[in-house]
């Protein structure tokens, strides 16, 4: 039976690091479940998992809506807190290509302008700048404004109310969430007043963490890991019930003293129409600084590793290697892969030159005399009869995205298993 209009508009996924263990499968199954058309996926200043999330969402029948939570370098003064407190938060949607791009140009720029262990934030002026084809969302409790209320620093919030209205026009909601909490529970009139004041539209969100009350005990264990605390600590940060993915029944009740609320998920569903589109994996060119491209790059570093690795010994006649090295990057070269292995091994020599335990290989990619030739490997394949052709074969077609992670897949996890 479909449930009264609602839709969620502030999820994190497994892709907030040690925030949500939510898949993006489980989300979409849940959003089927309980007739949810839509939903967004606002996970903490990335969109890593935008791909694997529009294809979820499409295949079980859900709009997806791509957004992130977009932490703001506003310093905000107010009274001391055991903990330190993260910049506050705003939602921002996309609407379509236009506000994509803008949302990954933002994204950007602020980790590059943070410094290395430093928490990401983006500057107002350049939120403002790029805000075309984005909806905004004024973040609830942990947004500027509620923050900057509960910190005394209401002129200083209405101002900023107003600078973002300018910016976003009609793009632009009051968030209000309901998990009961003390900072919710002490903004919410300034946030009303404000909205009402200046005619902007309310919005109600829940700031989903987990799909279901069951899962509450694990995501739990989830926050100690995060912040190196045990369960059994009383003086740590913990995240109740009210953070689970809640029905649409359940939201309309806690807000039906703003039903525009409610209806306003809807029309904010209605208004976001971009996708991301599937596509093969896009590899960054491999600069090899001596003028050849990357096939040729690819065949002097194999040769010359080959070479090398020769000179220390090898197990069966020279010609067999050489043999099978030229064959390997043949349908290298022919599946479009040279600069991949560049790239890989790029960073291989890198960590093995700082120390870094790298492993000596599994999986297919340990097949592959090429890699073993570049050192992204030290298992000899020729010596333990491993085959390249399970590595890859042009002669097995490989659906779109899979054979990104196939590919990509084999060599890395040899850093995890080192």
């Amino acid at each position: 039976m479909t449930e009264p209009g609602f839709v969620h508009l502030r999820v994190r996924s497994a892709f907030s690091l040690l925030e949500s263990a939510v898949t993006h499968k489980g989300l979409a199954q849940a959003c089927l479940a309980r007739g949810m058309p839509a939903v967004a996926v606002t996970d903490r200043a990335n969109l890593f998992g935008v791909m694997p999330f529009c294809a979820a969402a499409m295949a079980a029948g859900v709009q997806p809506i791509v957004g992130a939570l977009v932490p703001l370098a506003i310093e905000i003064a107010g009274p001391g807190h055991r903990r330190p407190q993260r910049p506050p938060s705003m939602v921002l949607l996309v609407q379509n290509e236009t506000g994509y791009g803008n949302l990954l140009r933002l994204l950007s720029r602020a980790y590059l302008a943070t410094e290395p262990g430093a928490e990401i934030a983006l500057a107002p002026d350049e939120l403002i700048a790029a805000n075309e084809g984005l909806i905004a969302l004024t973040g609830g409790a942990g947004g500027p404004l509620a923050r900057l209320a509960l910190a005394g620093e209401t002129e200083a919030a209405g101002r900023l109310c107003a600078v973002l209205h300018r910016a976003f026009g009609d793009r632009l909601y009051i968030e209000i969430g309901r998990h009961d909490e003390e900072a919710e529970n002490r903004s919410e009139p300034f946030l009303l007043d404000l909205a009402y004041a200046r005619n902007i539209p309310l919005v109600a969100t829940n700031d989903v963490h987990f799909l279901e009350p069951s899962m509450h005990e694990a995501h739990d264990a989830l926050i100690c890991l995060a912040e190196g605390s045990q369960v059994a600590v009383d003086d740590r940060r913990r995240v109740g019930l009210d953070y689970r993915f809640k029905t649409a029944e359940e939201m309309t009740r806690l807000f039906a003293d703003l039903p525009e609320a409610i209806e306003n998920t809807l029309a904010i569903a209605r208004r976001c129409a971009f996708a991301a589109p599937a596509r093969d994996p896009i590899l960054p060119p491999f600069d090899t600084g001596a003028g050849r491209d990357e096939n040729e790059e690819l065949r002097v570093q194999a040769e010359a590793g080959l070479e090398r690795r020769i000179e220390r010994g090898v197990h069966g006649p020279v010609e067999a290697y050489r043999e099978r090295l030229a064959f390997e990057l043949d349908v290298i070269v022919q599946m479009k892969f040279p600069g991949y292995f560049l790239i890989v091994s790029d960073f291989i020599r890198w960590a093995k030159g700082e120390g870094i335990p790298v492993g000596p290989g599994r999986g297919s990619g340990a097949g592959s005399v090429v890699a073993w030739a570049l050192e992204i490997t030290d298992l000899d394949p020729l010596r333990f009869g491993l085959l390249f052709e399970r590595f890859l074969n042009p002669e097995q077609r490989v659906a779109a995205g899979w054979g990104g992670r196939q590919i990509v897949g084999a060599p890395l996890l040899r850093l995890r298993h080192a």
